[in-house]
């Protein structure tokens, strides 16, 4: 079985196929840096962690572009207010890229900490002006854009006109878009129609960010940069292009016209993938109504409605058990549970990690070739052939849309078999190394590799030591010397030296 998505554009599942194989381009829409990152910001970043990380595993050459909005975001879809990055700057009396670099690296640190690898480009918008300037020109030149008192506006009208549909990809009609359009806001009457969107804005003179531009002085419209960067990386037409299902409309909505005005003429991607929101006790999260958390403060905790902190990775894994195209509620008694489950795999990748150690050969790295094949020649009610049938399930689950939560169910099975055999010596030999082997591999490289989870340490250091001393004053005082050299040569290994003073036992690093 091959991998299927969802496809927003054609509202149904697709066989993917990547335009030139083994070549995959990815673009994730990534976040506006202009405050902290909260836990909406997480979600797509997972999902398309564990989707370019499953693309690999199947053998595909990913390139992932994930970009950082650094201008032109304003606080109105409907090209109104100030730039969210200037508003920001002035609040704090500081440049807007020190705003933009500091939340950017508090992001960066977010992302890793929840194990998402990083995307192997991340451009700025305010880094491709002249990419933006570039798309501009060429959708004035194909009658699709218009300058006003140096600003340019996308023609949504004269485009529908020519066959396109603008409102294709979030199935809106005309009347629906018009019945949600604001009336009377600043710089409509520049516009020919409502449904117009800027492209190009010209700054007032309090404006900080500001570029030159055939039109004047200004700053890109926040659609425009992803339509720049997506072709300057990935092409006039990439694999896959993704967000949050809040970015379908209006900016994936608009993206798709640039890009189809431009001279690019495509849909900038074949499939377009969102992720769902995210909830809290059944609630939209938002500011107004004190229920948004800041992912920093969730790892620490209490914040907002949770009453205490969850890890990074228990974070990861409590949103992988959601569908990324069903919304996620978050609650202390989820986390809760997803702290468990996590905990639960954890200790799976502890009996596979001896099982794999004792069943491989040192000296190739591979089981027994005559066992592998013996395998191979079992019946296909075998205690070897359930275990492997149990071992497809994750990526087979996976296939059909990227469905994390049964792949991670099909996880725990696989689990619970491990466990009874673990339990049952000759059930375990009726197996065989090989295939025991080739199953723990697999429940290695789904959870690891391809899920991305990995054991976080959760003992502390400082209280660990201050009882290993504990032991050793109690073992100096029963003048058990043996024990005494072997704590210090345990501790010694870990670069930490045992001091005999006269206030008491101590450590140090070691300097040797």
């Amino acid at each position: 079985m091959s991998l299927s998505l969802y496809n927003t554009l054609s509202r149904k599942k697709e066989e993917f196929q990547p335009l030139h194989a083994p070549q995959v381009g990815v673009y994730l829409c990534g976040p506006t840096v202009y405050s902290e990152a909260h836990l909406g910001n997480a979600r797509g970043p997972v999902v398309f962690d564990v989707l370019t990380r499953y693309l690999r595993h199947l053998g595909y050459q990913v390139r992932y572009v994930r970009n950082i909005t650094d201008v032109g975001h304003l606080e109105s879809d409907a090209d109104t207010g100030e730039d969210k990055m200037e508003k920001a700057a002035r609040a704090a009396r500081i440049e807007p890229m020190q705003v933009a670099q500091h939340f950017t690296n508090r992001y960066r640190q977010h992302m890793l900490g929840l194990g998402c690898l990083p995307p192997d480009i991340e451009p700025q918008a305010s880094g491709h002006i002249i990419e933006q300037i570039q798309v501009i020109e060429e959708i004035i030149n194909n009658g699709l854009a218009y300058e006003v008192n140096g600003s340019v506006y996308f023609d949504v009208p004269k485009y529908n006109e020519e066959g396109k549909r603008y409102g294709k990809l979030s199935n809106r009609s005309i009347e629906d878009q018009l019945a949600g359009t604001r009336a009377n806001l600043e710089g409509q009457s520049e516009k020919r129609s409502p449904l117009d969107f800027a492209l190009w804005k010209k700054a007032s003179p309090e404006h900080i960010m500001r570029w030159p531009s055939p039109w004047g002085e200004g700053f890109p419209g926040w659609h425009l940069e992803c339509s720049a960067m997506s072709r300057k990386y990935l092409g006039d037409l990439s694999d896959i292009h993704g967000g949050g299902l809040d970015l379908m409309f209006p900016h994936h909505e608009c993206e798709i016209a640039q890009s189809q005005g431009s001279h690019s003429h495509t849909d900038e991607a074949r499939f377009w993938v969102h992720n769902n929101m995210i909830t809290v006790n059944g609630t939209k999260m938002s500011k107004s109504l004190g229920n948004f958390v800041l992912l920093g403060d969730m790892f620490k905790g209490p914040t907002g409605p949770l009453a205490f902190g969850y890890s990074p990775m228990v974070v990861r894994f409590f949103l992988l058990q959601a569908h990324y195209r069903s919304p996620v509620d978050v609650s202390d008694d989820a986390l809760q549970a997803a702290r468990k489950g996590y905990r639960k795999l954890m200790n799976g990748l502890r009996l596979v990690e001896q099982w794999i150690g004792g069943l491989v050969d040192e000296r190739t790295g591979e089981v027994a070739a005559e066992e592998a094949t013996a395998t191979t020649h079992q019946p296909a009610n075998s205690p070897a052939h359930q275990l492997l049938a149990l071992a497809a399930k994750p990526a087979e689950f996976l296939n059909d849309d990227l469905n994390t939560p049964r792949a991670v169910a099909a996880l725990f099975d696989l689990l619970k078999r491990f466990n009874t055999l673990a339990a049952n010596p000759a059930a375990l030999a009726e197996v065989g190394p090989a295939a025991l082997a080739q199953a723990a591999g697999t429940y290695r490289t789904f959870v690891q590799d391809v899920l991305g989870l990995s054991d976080e340490p959760r003992a502390n250091v400082e209280e660990l030591l201050a009882l290993t001393l504990g032991f050793y004053s109690e073992a100096k005082a029963d003048k058990a010397y043996d024990k005494v050299d072997q704590i210090r040569a345990a501790l010694k290994g870990q670069g930490i030296v045992i001091k005999d003073t006269k206030a008491g036992v101590e450590w140090a690093y070691s300097e040797e």
